[in-house]
């Protein structure tokens, strides 16, 4: 066998497969999805890589898959470990196999988009020299991140646009399971990700915001020393510290205060984009009201039912339009074609031509 029909093997067959359990399909649920056409055994042989089915079936598994026909010859390598995230262990194998393959998925168009455009991926962390053991550390790393991306001391307007902005990739999936979101590296150090939640995040943009800052915490704080509960505390402390440096939470509060109103804490969660209660703890943590009254406070919160439904929302957008950004301008610049374009979409021609306009 020469070398080139391995490589379509090979790649045929572990595209196959990702393709499967991105849809969360087991050989014979897809053999059954595909009635009277395919069998398991089949199936089987495609994903040993023993033949490559011809160009019909192609077609009908990437239908029956929701991938284009392309999709199953790329030799794109990405690698995604979950396994030591605790958030995510807890959860069935099937689902972990189906988030992280979904996301190699994503994320591969994603790169292979800017590897077109020439366009630099390589992540720098700012704050890797910040030994985090303290409150006043967290506030060190978050006026450094701050300072180094150009912030200043205002509210952020989309906090997923400008981690896109700084190469911090961030896909959202949806997932039936419990969980906000997560964050790894990929392919060892090079690629910081992080995966929302789409079925839990996509009606609460402040939760999103905070989700996002906090999956950033696990990727650039140096806290993985730290036992499981000062660790989260942290990467909340980092979060909440982004969304309102300490300074600019001091002003808006006057300084030092006995009491706090539910009307102003709702006036700052509309401007900063932070919740209520994520900003009472920030007042705690930067010393502006006491323990005794943060736990008065909560208490009284607790009882209103506003932990799960606070009175007021924030209304802002969360989220990236990078992606479909660089897309447009390779196919204005005769980077890409129209159908590289729809393949980088994971559409059909002809969706794509119709969904979108281009002069």
């Amino acid at each position: 066998m020469d070398t080139e029909l391995k490589n379509r093997l090979s790649n045929f067959s572990s595209r196959l497969k990702s393709a499967r359990l991105m849809n969360g399909l087991s050989l014979q649920g897809l053999a059954d999805k595909i009635p009277n056409q395919i069998t398991k055994q089949s199936l089987s042989k495609y994903e040993l890589g023993q033949v490559i089915p011809d160009s019909e079936m192609i077609g009908i598994l990437s239908e029956a898959l929701g991938v284009r026909p392309d999709y199953f010859f790329s030799s794109q390598v990405l690698e995604i470990d979950i396994q030591e995230n605790p958030r995510l262990r807890v959860f069935p194998a099937k689902e972990r196999i189906r988030i992280v393959e979904i996301a190699k998925d994503e994320l591969g168009r994603y790169l292979e988009l800017e590897q077109i455009l020439g366009i630099e991926t390589r992540f720098e962390n700012p704050i890797s020299h910040i030994s985090i053991s303290s409150q006043q550390d967290i506030e060190e790393a978050a006026q450094t991140l701050r300072n180094h991306w150009g912030l200043g001391t205002g509210p952020l307007s989309n906090v997923i646009e400008l981690l896109e902005d700084h190469h911090v990739k961030v896909l959202e999936i949806e997932s039936t399971e419990e969980f906000d979101g997560f964050s790894t590296w990929v392919n060892g150090k090079n690629i910081p990700l992080i995966v929302l939640n789409k079925a839990k995040l996509n009606d609460a943009p402040d939760r999103k915001r905070f989700t996002a800052l906090h999956e950033l915490a696990h990727l650039l704080l140096e806290v993985n020393h730290l036992p499981e509960r000062d660790k989260e505390r942290y990467c909340h402390a980092f979060a909440t510290a982004m969304l309102i440096p300490a300074e600019t939470l001091k002003n808006e509060l006057g300084g030092k205060r006995s009491k706090l109103s539910f009307n102003e804490l709702a006036a700052i969660k509309q401007q900063y984009g932070i919740s209520m209660q994520a900003l009472v703890f920030r007042a705690k943590n930067v010393g502006l009201i006491s323990d005794n009254y943060f736990r008065q406070f909560y208490a009284v919160f607790n009882q209103l039912g506003y932990r799960k439904t606070e009175p007021v929302d924030f209304v802002g957008t969360e989220h990236s339009n990078r992606f479909s950004q660089l897309l447009f301008r390779a196919l204005a610049e005769d980077f890409i074609s129209m159908s590289k374009a729809a393949a980088l979409k994971n559409q059909k021609l002809a969706e794509f031509r119709k969904e979108n306009m281009v002069i």
